[in-house]
């Protein structure tokens, strides 16, 4: 006689864990016919003899095989190429994203927590509650800056096994005063914390501790080539001690980094100057959209380091920034609203900064966007 079946949804209820069930999922827009300035990527692909070139490159990739599984002749190039410090080693994931949940996998003892900024990146605090950890959030000053005294305290207080501090920080865009990160790292050597310095924006930053790596036992940088122009392939890496990267590695899945994500990086960095003049025209962008930002009566950008800017829209109405976000959407641009993301972000936006075109248009478009929603 066969089994009689479940009700699903009920069945789904009992199955998956609560706290999963009452999550939003990590929603990704739609930008199907809209100039997207969302996401913080490069706007520039490489160019057209390059991509011929990686065409046929991925085209002889063995598809048919399993990836080398520690991805060694991409590893060489890119410590070469990023100047990663001798006695470090790289460890790849599939984005940084992955290395995020298997920092928090690796740490996940009972009672164990993990640190992190706010407002700060999103995947900080998901993988900490994926991995049934702790979190610690301490929030940062009025200004976006980092209060040092206030997350020593936290250290002193939880000792947390991880200490996530994005620098430069995302969605704020500013890099925290090195002295207060070097003071936090110091700190979380006596509460024997591992602090990871992510440094998605090191591109356009004017700032590393890569180099720092090896006077610091309970340091590891991460990284993602995802902001150098290559998103579409999903690749970050892990700077760091290999005492560190030895443990933190078994728990990645064997093959994480599959052959043509290889291939496309290891072409992508042996051309790493078509890269780097791509992120000095950003960089030279980003310094024109501040001013014209700066410029623009009730709009407030604050100071970034990034890739993009966050900006406060200045008005009574606490929806003003869903208001010119649906405006601008009309306008099929598309930015990132944050005014409901933590409260440092009210009413404010963030756009990628992109091609000398589409941030003329993302400009024009702003201008008709607050005039709308002020006279409405």
């Amino acid at each position: 006689m066969s089994a009689q079946p479940k009700a699903l949804p009920s069945f789904v209820d009992r199955v998956i864990r609560a706290d999963v069930r009452a999550m939003h999922a990590y929603v990704v827009a739609d930008a199907t016919g809209l100039v997207k300035l969302d996401a913080m990527e490069n706007p520039f692909q490489l160019p057209d003899a390059l991509r011929e070139e990686l065409g046929h490159r991925l085209a002889a990739a063995p598809l048919n095989r399993y990836p080398a599984p520690r991805a060694d002749a991409l590893r060489a190039t890119l410590r070469r190429v990023m100047h990663v410090p001798d006695g470090c080693d790289v460890l790849f994931g599939n984005g940084s994203d992955e290395l995020i949940a298997l920092l928090c996998m690796a740490v996940a003892r009972d009672g164990a927590s993990v640190l992190s900024l706010a407002p700060g990146f999103a995947m900080f605090a998901l993988s900490t509650q994926f991995a049934r950890l702790d979190q610690v959030v301490v929030p940062l000053r009025d200004d976006f800056s980092l209060d040092a005294a206030a997350v020593i305290d936290a250290l002193l207080a939880q000792r947390p096994a991880l200490a996530f501090i994005a620098y430069p920080n995302n969605p704020t865009g500013n890099r925290f005063a090195r002295a207060d990160v070097e003071a936090v790292i110091q700190a979380a050597c006596e509460t024997d914390t591992l602090v990871v310095v992510d440094e998605a924006y090191h591109a356009f930053a004017s700032d590393s501790f890569l180099a720092a790596l090896p006077k610091h036992d309970n340091l590891l940088v991460l990284r993602t080539v995802s902001k150098s122009g290559l998103a579409g392939v999903r690749l970050g890496y892990l700077c760091g001690s290999p005492s560190w990267l030895n443990e933190i590695g078994k728990v990645r899945p064997p093959y994480n980094i599959n052959v043509l994500t290889q291939c496309a990086v290891q072409f992508a960095l042996e051309h790493a100057d078509v890269l780097v003049a791509q992120a000095a025209v950003l960089r030279d962008e980003r310094t024109r959209l501040m001013a014209a930002l700066q410029a623009i009566a009730g709009v407030t950008p604050f100071p970034s380091d990034a890739n993009f800017i966050l900006f406060r829209v200045a008005h009574d109405d606490r929806t003003a920034a869903t208001q010119v976000f649906e405006a601008l959407k009309r306008r099929r641009v598309l930015v990132k609203d944050l005014s409901r993301s933590h409260p440092l972000c009210a009413n404010a936006l963030r756009v990628t900064v992109s091609t000398p075109e589409e941030n003329d248009v993302f400009l024009a478009a702003l201008a008709s966007s607050l005039h709308e929603v002020t006279a409405s």
